[in-house]
């Protein structure tokens, strides 16, 4: 499916690396910073699932807690500057799951824990909940993935194009089968919330509300990230140099490419 697609056909995923937003020294101190902010999830997990009338809550809490130490640990081991430069696409990818941990399941957790703190005589109800919001997400998911596959074989994202200077316009566009799904995910969850739990507290819909979109927010930027992981793997030009400079795109003959083709 991605096989037939050229370098050429990728370039503007370069841009965040270009930017130096996500060269190996800044994804380092994300790694470094996430530390303490997971540590800080982890024991709201722990607090509010005191509460909790959850079914399997701590096994769920264990199990988050066991990958969330591997993941702290591999990114003290990532903080030596001689570690992550000779390992940039294993960087990238921890980076990848060091974010989705943070924001995507701690998130996702944080919900389940407080509804069910609030609601402790329907366990049913609440597993339900759990398996209509995670195939919501695995929709919203699929639903992205397609899009980008797609987006890649028009040649969105070829760079030195037309196509290129429009993708802004192009992408706001484009956007939009995936905002609505992502929209329709979240009125439905907390509809189902409200109508079977009897959830009158506003701040728990507002909380409620907040960590379902998170959750389903860094499903949709998934896709992007798989997507650069793949470019860093596939293509040398994804990668930096020892001394911290992005390397060239080259032609196969391994000339540098430093000019584009515009489309006519």
């Amino acid at each position: 499916m991605l096989k037939n697609l050229k370098e050429k056909d990728f370039l503007v995923l370069r841009q965040p690396l270009e930017s130096g937003r996500q060269r190996p020294q800044s994804l380092n101190a994300v790694l470094i910073g996430c530390i303490p902010f997971q540590a800080l999830f982890l024991y709201l997990e722990y607090f509010v699932g005191g509460y909790s009338s959850y079914p399997y809550k701590n096994e769920v809490f264990e199990m988050h807690l066991v990958i969330s130490c591997i993941l702290a640990i591999l990114s003290l081991l990532y903080a030596v500057p001689a570690v992550y430069m000779r390992s940039q696409k294993v960087q990238y990818v921890l980076n990848t799951f060091v974010s989705q941990n943070l924001f995507g399941a701690s998130s996702y957790i944080l919900v389940l824990m407080v509804i069910s703190a609030e609601v402790s005589d329907d366990p049913v109800s609440l597993m339900r909940f759990t398996y209509i919001t995670l195939i919501i997400g695995l929709l919203v998911f699929m639903i992205t993935c397609i899009r980008f596959i797609i987006l890649l074989h028009q040649g969105k994202y070829r760079k030195g194009t037309k196509k290129d200077r429009l993708r802004g316009k192009m992408e706001r566009k484009s956007l939009l089968p995936v905002v609505i799904p992502i929209g329709i995910g979240v009125t439905f969850s907390i509809q189902y919330l409200v109508r079977n739990f009897d959830l009158m507290g506003i701040d728990t819909i507002m909380i409620s509300t907040l960590f379902i979109v998170i959750f389903y927010t860094m499903l949709f930027v998934l896709p992007e990230q798989l997507m650069i992981s793949y470019c860093k793997h596939r293509f040398d030009s994804f990668n930096f140099e020892q001394n911290g400079r992005l390397k060239p795109v080259r032609h196969e003959e391994g000339n540098i490419i430093t000019d584009w083709e515009t489309d006519s």
